[in-house]
């Protein structure tokens, strides 16, 4: 369950995986992949220089082009 949890670290770890960690501890994999051609934003990410160059911000991963992910879809993707 997320109770409003932030992302307080993230690693980058191959291809378009992420290690994120949260400020309760719970971490894991995330591989974006699945977001890549799925939505508009997310298309200049298929440059991995790109991808690589993600940020935390508002308490999430994100990018310079505006793309980001809700913190509590990642935080599910991790606890499942």
């Amino acid at each position: 369950m997320w109770n409003m949890n932030k992302v307080i670290e993230i690693n980058y770890q191959q291809g378009y995986i992420f290690n994120i960690v949260f400020d309760d501890g719970t971490c894991g994999n995330v591989d974006f992949s699945e977001y890549i051609g799925k939505w508009a934003i997310f298309e200049p990410l298929r440059d991995l220089n790109l991808f690589k160059a993600a940020s935390i911000d508002g308490g999430t991963i994100a990018w310079e082009n505006g793309a980001d992910i809700a913190p509590e879809s990642l935080y599910e993707k991790i606890s499942a």
